[in-house]
């Protein structure tokens, strides 16, 4: 089971859960527990391979990662502690499993906070993607890391960010590295798919001004999906609950009071 995090708050009856992104862990949440918590009962966890959930014996045989298979490991998570149904907030790359989970159990999701969402991979990061997968045997995956995290991340007030989630990404095995960047590097028909399909649960995207590689997907969909907003913080980049966690959390905390 994954490694998780929990808070209770005598008082509450919803739970909040976060979902990191790729190379990320439960520590990139510490701007958020402190104030969710007060308000609701609070769900973090570590993804497969990354923070305190180690790799298992059983997931060496495993060659390929799927998202259903992720996803199923925030379900697995949910039961063991008896959440029937949360609020989800997620960062990058943890957006696509929320929206996956919503899709395969939508019961248990009452409402998406997505920052930093991804649900396009325009021509640069399909680039990007390209290059990894060629040179992700030789060259040592935290290099590849660094490089993508400053081409989505490149600004100078994007440093906290890019530092972050080096600092987590380094708790990752290159084995571990590689299979999660394959998964990444296959979703564009996932991506499409969610693109298409109108979701009736409540969303919020919350996005960087700065975002350039996914905030112009995020426009276009909000344009057509019913139940979705979007707020855009200002001089802003990927990873905005790191960069702007006041903005981030009075936007997501005012959201979810109404939903």
């Amino acid at each position: 089971m994954l490694n998780h995090y929990i808070y209770k708050n005598p008082t509450a009856k919803k739970w909040v859960t976060f979902v990191h992104g790729a190379g990320g862990s439960s520590s990139i949440w510490f701007k958020q527990i402190r104030v969710f918590k007060n308000e609701y009962n609070v769900l973090v966890l570590d993804l497969r391979g990354h923070g305190n959930s180690k790799p298992l014996l059983k997931d060496s045989f495993n060659q390929k990662y799927t998202f259903d298979a992720i996803t199923n490991d925030i379900v697995e998570v949910l039961e063991h502690v008896g959440i029937t149904k949360s609020h989800f907030v997620g960062i990058s790359l943890g957006t696509i499993l929320i929206r996956n989970l919503a899709e395969k159990r939508p019961d248990l999701v009452e409402s998406m906070i997505m920052g930093g969402a991804i649900l396009k991979l325009n021509f640069r990061s399909q680039l990007l993607m390209r290059l990894g997968i060629i040179f992700k045997s030789v060259v040592p995956y935290m290099y590849l890391y660094k490089l993508f995290a400053f081409i989505i991340m490149p600004r100078k007030n994007h440093k906290e960010s890019r530092l972050l989630f080096a600092r987590e990404a380094k708790k990752l095995y290159q084995k571990e590295f590689v299979r999660w960047f394959k998964l990444t590097a296959e979703i564009n028909p996932l991506l499409r798919f969610f693109r298409a399909k109108d979701i009736q649960i409540p969303t919020l995207y919350i996005m960087g001004s700065e975002d350039h590689l996914f905030l112009p997907a995020i426009k276009r969909i909000v344009e057509t999906h019913t139940k979705a907003t979007l707020h855009i913080v200002k001089q802003c980049g990927h990873v905005v609950n790191v960069e702007k966690p006041v903005d981030f959390n009075a936007q997501t905390l005012s959201f979810l009071r109404m939903v």
